[in-house]
């Protein structure tokens, strides 16, 4: 059984939420396996906790390539 971590930003919508379960759910259907045995962890981490070159995501440089 696939289980799929994503790890986000907090503050994404309910209905991109929805998207982001279903597509990756129909890449395994359209290998073969079968929806219900997937599964999709959505992981909403705030910007003060995820870091990016050394500090906050919300003090990273505007230029900065952001996930």
């Amino acid at each position: 059984m696939p289980i799929v971590h994503v790890n986000m930003w907090k503050g994404i919508s309910e209905e991109s939420v929805k998207q982001i379960i279903a597509g990756i759910t129909k890449v395994f259907v359209d290998m073969g396996i079968p929806a219900q045995a997937v599964e999709v962890l959505v992981h909403e981490v705030p910007k003060a906790h995820w870091g990016i070159e050394g500090k906050p995501a919300t003090e990273a440089r505007p230029d900065a390539k952001l996930p």
